[in-house]
């Protein structure tokens, strides 16, 4: 599956089998259900899981515990629009 493919997907009534838990929190996200994907990823130890549960904090709107979970993941953080985060942390999930 590519990028284009796991968009696609967000059309349909839940996610594709076999998704790791970043990756089906950042589906649940395009589906616009934020409780559900910070579910997935709220108690994740791995750097994939805390990127993305830094990009959701960051997309509620709390800054201080975004930046928490990004550096708890290792990233620093530059400020690209939402989308274009997402799309990244899409990319970099899946399986290449």
């Amino acid at each position: 599956m590519n990028a284009s493919e796991f968009r696609e997907s967000t059309r349909e009534q839940f996610p594709p089998e076999g998704l790791t838990a970043p990756l089906a929190a950042l589906w649940w996200d395009a589906k616009g259900d934020w409780t559900q994907a910070h579910g997935l990823v709220d108690e994740l130890e791995s750097k994939e899981g805390m990127a993305v549960h830094a990009y959701l904090h960051r997309k509620e709107g709390s800054a201080t515990n975004a930046d928490y979970w990004y550096e708890r993941a290792g990233r620093s953080f530059h400020r690209p629009e939402l989308e274009d985060e997402w799309e990244a942390l899409v990319t970099s999930s899946l399986p290449r």
